[in-house]
């Protein structure tokens, strides 16, 4: 989704894009079809350009961390090492917020720096690590600059919305104590148009990391509601203590991994301390240095999504 619209808003700034990812996008543009962990394909798709966004990543909350280690960590390396290469000058790497998040309220800060020891989960863990091998590649041939969108949604999302709403569908949604923890998200088309400025800022900015949101904490309670709502889901209306959910979701992903089952879980410590923890942040540095602000404010976005969600029809429960 955001990679698809940030490439869609590149097109129409008038670069010329070339696409790596593993299926046909159907975008009017030069594409390779390959994966981001093979140094081939990965030469092939940056030869010739003059700047490299790094959106590929396995975006979980389970799996073998192998899997997170090669698609994030050697997939990063070999973006890198394509870059040198190739003689690309510039590299624009997308991470996350949570590389920084060591289960603790994050209020009001900036882009603390990427911790793999304190992080909390393989994917945090796996993209803090990339991170840090983004970072260090920075230099006079290469300028690196990390973006860090946070909690990107929108209309076809699978990701958040789609298995917020699935679970609601499935009578599966539960609050977790009041639900009051401020948590800052990102609309995709906001998320996208800081992509495409990092694209331009990237050289005189660079060694650097950036938090991008819409800057509007809201309670959790709220967003699951609202999110609920737009699709036509029924929003949670359980609500539990948080021990237990600590307690259920370390009984769970020790099972899960027990039974190296691939399926996601309905619950796990991870997901409970997102849910459960306040997370908002400090732009004022992302918005000077990229010159950027966000254009959809949360309410008109909850609003494309209903809209979106009346067009497609809202899922079966």
């Amino acid at each position: 989704m955001l990679g698809r619209t940030t490439a869609q808003g590149l097109l129409d700034s008038g670069a010329e894009v070339c696409v790596l990812q593993r299926r046909p996008s159907g975008l009017a543009c030069r594409e390779v079809l390959g994966d981001v962990a093979d140094p081939t394909a990965v030469r092939r798709a940056v030869r010739g350009q003059d700047v490299v966004l790094h959106l590929a990543a396995k975006v979980d909350v389970v799996g073998p961390w192998a899997d997170y280690h090669r698609a994030n960590v050697e997939g990063t390396r070999t973006v890198v090492a394509a870059c040198r290469s190739e003689g690309v000058g510039r590299l624009v790497h997308v991470s996350s917020p949570s590389v920084a998040h060591a289960g603790r309220p994050l209020m009001g800060v900036g882009a603390d720096d990427a911790d793999p020891e304190r992080a909390r989960g393989r994917y945090a863990r796996s993209k803090a690590v990339a991170e840090q091998l983004a970072l260090a590649a920075d230099c006079s041939a290469l300028a690196v600059l990390v973006v860090r969108p946070h909690l990107v949604w929108g209309p076809g999302d699978t990701q958040l919305v789609g298995r917020i709403v699935a679970r609601a569908q499935a009578g599966r949604l539960p609050l977790l104590g009041p639900g009051a923890a401020l948590i800052d998200t990102t609309y995709v088309d906001n998320a996208a148009a800081a992509l495409v400025d990092a694209v331009d800022a990237c050289g005189p900015a660079h060694g650097e990391a950036l938090v991008v949101s819409n800057g509007e904490p809201r309670p959790v309670r709220e967003i699951l509601v609202r999110l609920c709502r737009a699709a036509g889901a029924p929003p949670p209306h359980v609500q539990l203590p948080v021990w237990l959910g600590r307690v259920a979701g370390s009984a769970v992903d020790g099972f899960w991994a027990a039974s190296r089952r691939g399926d996601t879980p309905p619950v796990t410590r991870f997901l409970v301390e997102q849910l459960t923890t306040a997370h908002w942040f400090d732009q004022r540095r992302t918005r000077e240095v990229l010159a950027w602000q966000p254009q959809v404010g949360l309410d008109d976005g909850f609003a494309r999504l209903a809209d979106w969600y009346a067009a497609v029809g809202a899922p079966a429960r």
